[in-house]
């Protein structure tokens, strides 16, 4: 046996799959997506804005309550398959409409 072989077996599958499917709701709908974990999270979230009709810079994307940025990835967040994505309108304007 050589000391490249490993007892027979293929190289060793990963323990997780390359890819994970991604709901991303703003609460009226819901668009699932299938994308590899090492995929920058903008990709999705710029193909979630153009189904929807929405401008990229009036929502923003939050995983587990904390934002999420076009940079990060599945990996960088820990994300699991079936996680979710939630989407909001970003809050525009300051203290003017806030009524006391």
């Amino acid at each position: 046996m050589s000391e490249h072989e490993n007892n027979g077996n293929p190289a060793e599958a990963p323990s997780v799959s390359e890819h994970l499917n991604i709901k991303v709701t703003d609460n009226n709908n819901e668009v699932f997506f299938k994308i590899k974990r090492s995929t920058k999270l903008e990709k999705l979230m710029s193909a979630f804005c153009d189904r929807q009709g929405k401008n990229m810079a009036s929502v923003r994307f939050l995983f587990e309550g904390q934002r999420v940025q076009p940079t990060d990835t599945p990996d960088t967040l820990e994300m699991q398959d079936g996680d979710t994505l939630e989407v909001h309108q970003e809050q525009v304007g300051g203290w003017d409409s806030f009524q006391a």
